[in-house]
């Protein structure tokens, strides 16, 4: 690598300026505050696991975003995450191992190999929260809402949540008795949503199932608040299990838009989004503006499991340096920087001392500094007037 190309960052990984982190900072700090009103207790897991416990249960997804070395002490290998949730969800099922419902929320640097999309980072700060120990629509509906108050926070408008139960799918996978590779197939088809690829699979595997037409119903039934009543009509019968995941989205449906009116709702019972790794409602958010969802989450129970104990758990997450992109274009007050002159004066020091303990950034002037207040950023100054510091425009 030559000299003049030695500043370059990979493809995909940014740095965050003074700007930009101070905002990020700030709104970390406030989303951290606001899960901690709602109950949800701070958990820092670490940057590195080894590779079978960051991965286990997550599905191949998650392994293929997930950069991995060798450890050079044990000669195993470790990743670098992709996602908090499986660091979260082994720290309520292994380290807590406490009953009933446990509330943890998270903020940390995660790494891809790849973007997840072509406007997203590789490097992102993931904040979110996960609710374990009840397996219940309510705890799917609290974690719903508090992803909303997380948007609106960060300046979100016009917000759109995608609404969809990945377990209807399963369950008409299930009753089909197709083998994996099958299901593979299908489920990749439904992933891209080509529906002339899905009607050669039916005609292929399912001709003469009555399974066939739930399939294509399947695929269709995307809209809006009506689509829930198509599926009772088309797919309810099947099985009560079924009908139960329609009636759970009826119910986070009718809350969400009693509780937030201003939340365009859209249903997409064919979405698979994390279909190997989440087990009921999904959903995500989303904004005009933006070509990617902006937050997403849903249940994943019994995840558990592989770390000693099952655990019923719904979450959502999102990253901090998308949301800060949205929360700079909002309008905002100019924070003041106070340039001090360059002094010991015992008086001066004190009164620096003191706005700073207010939160009133104050920078010292240094002996020899020829850059004056006003190029550093400074919008105001102090100075000795009427025997006493006083803070001055510039």
């Amino acid at each position: 690598m030559s000299i003049a190309d030695r500043w370059l960052l990979p493809d995909g990984v940014e740095e965050i300026l003074p700007t930009q982190a101070a905002v990020l900072e700030s709104l970390r700090r406030e989303l951290l505050d606001l899960y901690r009103s709602w109950g949800y207790e701070l958990v820092i897991p670490p940057l590195v696991e080894y590779l079978e416990s960051l991965l286990i249960g997550a599905g191949n997804d998650l392994a293929l975003q997930t950069f991995k070395l060798t450890d050079q002490t044990t000669g195993r290998l470790m990743g670098v995450r992709a996602d908090m949730t499986p660091q979260v969800a082994r720290i309520d099922a292994h380290t807590l191992n406490q009953q009933g419902p446990v509330r943890l929320c998270y903020a940390g640097d995660v790494l891809h190999t790849k973007p997840s999309s072509l406007t997203a980072s590789r490097s992102a700060m993931q904040v979110g929260v996960e609710l374990f120990g009840h397996d219940g629509v309510a705890s799917d509906i609290e974690v719903i809402l508090l992803m909303l108050d997380t948007l609106l926070a960060a300046g979100c408008e016009n917000i759109h949540l995608d609404l969809g139960h990945v377990a209807i799918y399963r369950i008409l996978a299930e009753m089909a008795q197709l083998d994996e590779a099958q299901e593979m197939t299908l489920f990749d088809i439904y992933q891209r949503k080509s529906v002339p690829e899905l009607a050669e699979f039916l005609d292929a595997h399912l001709a003469d199932s009555p399974l066939k037409a739930k399939f294509i119903a399947l695929s269709e039934l995307a809209g809006d608040q009506s689509v829930l009543v198509k599926a009772k009509t088309l797919l309810a019968s099947v099985s009560k299990e079924i009908e139960a995941a329609i009636d759970d989205l009826q119910t986070i449906a009718d809350t969400i838009r009693a509780r937030r009116p201003d939340v365009s709702l859209y249903f997409d019972l064919g979405e698979l989004r994390g279909y190997h790794y989440h087990t009921g409602p999904v959903f995500s958010a989303y904004l005009p503006s933006v070509g990617h969802s902006i937050a997403c989450g849903g249940r994943y129970d019994h995840i558990g499991e592989v770390f000693g104990r099952a655990r019923a758990a719904t979450g959502f997450s999102t990253d901090l340096a998308s949301l800060i992109k949205i929360k700079q274009q909002s309008p905002g007050l100019p924070v003041p920087l106070v340039f001090a002159p360059c002094s010991d004066e015992d008086s001066l020091l004190k009164e620096i001392a003191h706005l700073r303990g207010q939160g009133i950034r104050v920078v010292a002037g240094l002996p020899g500094q020829t850059v004056l207040p006003e190029d550093m950023g400074c919008t105001q100054q102090l100075k000795w007037q009427e025997e006493r510091w006083v803070i001055c425009a510039l």
